[in-house]
C-alpha cells in the first residue's frame, strides 16, 4: 500500500460532514478531526501548522513549508476538508473500502482525494530537496460545501499567494475557468378565496406557473445566445416550488428557488435585472431575493500567467479546460490570488452513495504535484 492511498483511507475514516447538512451537535459534523490529524502528521516532519479561525468551532488548517532562502514565491494548495452529508444512505460511508483498485467512502473523490495527494506531495518535497525560494502552504479549507466561509475568510484577511491550486476532482486536468452560481427565490402574491368561488381570488400558483414556463423556455433560450470558449452557455434551473395549503383555498402565495449558472463577467445584480425585465415584458411580477450569503463568482484565470503556464507544461496539457461547477477558486481569485483547479477523481462520483476514486489517479496527482514543486526556485 502506498502512502497516499493509505492517507486517504485514514481521512475517510475521520468524518468531516459540513454542519449545514446535519442536526446541531451531530458527532459527524465539522472539519476539526481531519485538521488535527493532518497537523499531527505535519508536526512529525517539522512543518509548522496553524488553525486559523473561520467561524465558531471551525478553522482553516495552514501548514507551511518555509523556503531555505529568501521567499520569492508562495504557492497555496487549497483543498476543502468538509464533505456533504451521509445520513439515510446505504452502508457505512465512513468506513473506507477497496475494490478493483478503487477506494470507496464519503469524500474519497470530493475532496479528500485531493487532500491526500496534495498533503502527501508536500510531505515528500519537505523530506527531499525543498524549493529554496518558494513557500508552499497547504490550506485545508472549511465550509466549501455550504457557504465557502473558509475561502472567504482567507481571501478577506489579507492572505496573498502567487498561485492557488484548489483541490477538486478534475480528472487530473488543470482547470482555469468555471461557472459562477446565483441562487434566487421568486415569490408571487395573490388573493385567497374559497375554492368554490375562485373568481373572487387571485391565484399565486397560476402566476408562478407562467413564470416557471417563461424561465425554462424564453429565458433559457436567451442564455443560449452567449457562449464562453471553455464553459459553453449559462443555464437556468427551477429547482423547487412551494405554494398553497389545501385544495379548497385559492393560494395567496407561491415561491420557487432557481439556480442560475453564470459566465465570466455576469453578476447577481445583472441576473436579477434580466429576470425582472423579462417578467415585466409579460405583465408578470414577483419578488426576487438572493438565497446566498455571499457572491459566487465565475473563474477565468489567464493561462499565460507564468506559474499557470509552467504547471500546464509540466502536466503536458495543451488543451485548456473549464468546468460547470462552482469552487473556492473563484473566491480566492476575487481576493487577488491567481487560481486554478486540479485534483484526482471525477466530479461524476462526487456526492454519490458509492463515492470512489481510483488509486492510480491519486498516485498520478501526487507525482505531478511533486514535479511542479521541483520546478520552482
Amino acid at each position: 500500500m502506498g502512502q497516499v492511498d493509505q492517507l486517504l483511507e485514514e481521512l475517510i475514516a475521520l468524518p468531516s460532514v459540513n454542519p449545514a447538512f446535519l442536526p446541531p451537535g451531530d458527532r459527524l459534523a465539522g472539519e476539526q478531526r481531519v485538521a488535527d490529524y493532518l497537523a499531527s502528521v505535519a508536526k512529525k516532519l517539522g512543518l509548522p501548522s496553524e488553525h486559523a479561525p473561520v467561524c465558531p468551532g471551525r478553522t482553516n488548517l495552514l501548514i507551511r513549508l518555509t523556503p531555505t532562502h529568501t521567499r520569492r514565491l508562495r504557492i497555496l494548495l487549497a483543498p476543502h476538508l468538509d464533505t456533504v452529508g451521509g445520513s439515510n444512505l446505504p452502508g457505512n460511508l465512513f468506513t473506507p473500502r477497496r475494490k478493483n483498485a478503487r477506494i470507496y467512502g464519503r469524500g474519497a473523490c470530493d475532496t479528500k482525494g485531493s487532500v491526500a495527494a496534495m498533503f502527501s506531495a508536500l510531505c515528500a518535497i519537505a523530506r527531499d530537496n525543498p524549493p529554496q525560494e518558494t513557500e508552499i502552504i497547504f490550506g485545508g479549507l472549511a465550509d466549501e460545501e455550504s457557504g465557502q466561509a473558509g475561502s472567504r475568510r482567507l481571501a478577506t484577511n489579507g492572505f496573498r499567494a502567487d498561485l492557488a491550486i484548489v483541490g477538486e476532482p478534475t480528472q487530473l486536468k488543470i482547470v482555469t475557468a468555471h461557472k459562477g452560481v446565483v441562487w434566487l427565490r421568486l415569490t408571487t402574491s395573490g388573493k385567497a378565496a374559497h375554492g368554490a368561488r375562485p373568481e373572487l381570488g387571485r391565484n399565486a400558483v397560476h402566476a408562478m406557473a407562467q413564470i416557471v414556463d417563461l424561465l425554462e423556455t424564453k429565458y433559457a433560450a436567451q442564455l443560449r445566445r452567449h457562449k464562453h470558449p471553455l464553459l459553453g452557455r449559462g443555464t437556468i434551473n427551477v429547482g423547487a416550488i412551494q405554494g398553497g395549503s389545501q385544495p379548497n383555498i385559492v393560494p395567496s402565495s407561491c415561491s420557487i428557488m432557481i439556480d442560475r449558472r453564470t459566465l465570466p463577467g455576469e453578476r447577481e445584480t445583472e441576473v436579477c435585472r434580466e429576470i425582472r425585465q423579462l417578467l415585466k415584458s409579460r405583465n408578470l411580477s414577483a419578488k426576487v431575493e438572493s438565497l446566498q450569503g455571499g457572491p459566487c463568482w465565475s473563474l477565468d484565470t489567464d493561462p499565460a500567467q507564468p506559474l499557470v503556464a509552467n504547471f500546464l507544461s509540466i502536466a503536458g496539457q495543451r488543451k485548456l479546460a473549464g468546468v460547470d461547477y462552482f469552487s473556492d477558486a473563484a473566491i480566492l481569485a476575487a481576493g487577488g490570488i491567481p487560481s486554478v483547479l486540479f485534483g484526482p477523481g471525477d466530479i461524476a462520483q462526487a456526492h454519490t452513495p458509492d463515492e470512489w476514486i481510483a488509486v492510480d489517479s491519486l498516485e498520478r496527482a501526487e507525482r505531478l504535484l511533486i514535479r511542479f514543486f521541483r520546478s520552482l526556485p
